[in-house]
């Protein structure tokens, strides 16, 4: 499964570690993390400390990466929401695209925004 930003941040702003949705995912389930989830939370990091945070939280994961293909996918939900009048913020748009196009589940907190897609499973 793909594990969205918001999930992680939770995970990183929690004083209790234990009861966050990121660490009552089965130890046997495969965790993904994509090229933009990682650059939202970089992009978040005010310190060193925090970025070092971010590392181990996210070291062990494979990275999907933004590719020509996920590019393209994204670029026909957009299409799809815009017609609909249902948009949602572009970087939902590349995550959601990583997972449609990797045939991946998600792990959100921003159900809301993600079930306008349509194919997207949503954990």
């Amino acid at each position: 499964m793909v594990i969205d930003t918001g999930i992680f941040i939770e995970h990183l702003r929690a004083k209790d570690k234990f009861k966050t949705s990121l660490y009552m995912i089965s130890e046997n389930t495969e965790l993904f993390i994509s090229s933009v989830s990682l650059y939202e939370l970089y992009m978040g990091a005010s310190t060193k400390e925090k970025e070092n945070d971010i590392l181990l939280l996210t070291e062990d994961l494979e990275v999907l990466a933004f590719t020509d293909f996920v590019s393209i996918k994204a670029a026909q939900i957009y299409h799809e929401l815009r017609t609909s009048n249902k948009m949602i913020e572009f970087r939902d748009i590349f995550i959601a695209a990583t997972c449609l196009v990797h045939k991946l589940p998600i792990l959100t907190l921003n159900k809301k925004h993600f079930k306008r897609i349509k194919g997207l499973e949503i954990l």
